[in-house]
């Protein structure tokens, strides 16, 4: 196993969990979760409500291609996800607060960056093949977990359930990587396993390590405030568990064959 590329993968991302968040004003070891807690509240891309409904609309138009022109999109959909992803790591991780200066999550910018690297590649060489093929119909169960993550019901400002339909068009579940991932990622599960199976493990490993870490947070830490924002991540941990282990299975297939 040590001898796999994606187990030096694994090692380097279980290394970068320990690179410190940057914070121009400083601060104490201490303080590590709340530097996070206050970049992510912060972070970016909340400056751009704009550009909330044009990342809402651009994936369920792409999603509407690959239903019907399949694999003629399958370049513009990797250009896009991997656009994403430079966003995520630049939008979500990077902060201006007043208690800390310039926030920056140094491991999530780097991890998602990673991502998008992988993206940009597939894009090169178009190995996800979206012409349709017969499911079990067991499969189909990532559909409506992506579309909740998706929707992302949330009250912004109570962080409780609020199921207003206007937010599949407007709020920053679009611009998010732990909302758009279970979405990207379901819909490679659904056509496993003609797909990236490289770009697959990498998106999915990094979803993993990031569902933790929120589910930790918003079931263990926070869980009066923020455990409706926690059952909205379930969808991030399950559906990359799922495909990790997909990416995994196909590895062992293409093995015994060899």
């Amino acid at each position: 196993m040590a001898r796999r590329w994606w187990f030096a993968l694994v090692m380097l991302l279980i290394l970068l969990q320990f690179v410190p968040s940057y914070a121009s004003k400083g601060y104490d070891w201490s303080e590590v979760g709340l530097v996070t807690g206050e970049i992510l509240s912060h972070s970016l891309v909340y400056d751009y409500p704009l550009a909330f409904p044009v990342f809402k609309i651009i994936p369920i138009l792409l999603i509407v291609c690959i239903v019907f022109l399949q694999s003629k999109v399958t370049r513009f959909f990797g250009l896009y996800v991997a656009l994403t992803y430079v966003l995520f790591a630049f939008l979500q991780s990077v902060a201006f607060t007043e208690t800390y200066g310039l926030g920056i999550i140094t491991v999530n910018l780097i991890m998602f960056s990673l991502i998008a690297v992988f993206w940009f590649w597939e894009a090169i060489v178009r190995k996800n093949d979206f012409t349709p093929t017969k499911q079990p119909t067991w499969k189909y169960w990532v559909i409506p977990c992506a579309c909740l993550a998706f929707w992302y019901p949330v009250n912004p400002v109570t962080m409780m359930p609020d199921f207003n339909p206007v937010y599949l068009l407007t709020n920053v579940a679009g611009l998010t990587f732990c909302m758009m991932t279970p979405v990207y990622l379901a819909i490679l599960t659904l056509y496993h396993p003609r797909v990236n199976i490289t770009t697959l493990r990498v998106t999915s490993l990094v979803g993993a390590i990031i569902g933790f870490y929120n589910i930790l947070t918003n079931f263990i830490f926070y869980p009066s405030l923020l455990w409706w924002n926690g059952v909205l991540h379930i969808p991030l941990i399950t559906i990359s568990a799922y495909a990790l282990v997909l990416s995994l299975k196909n590895e062992r297939l293409q093995t015994k064959v060899q």
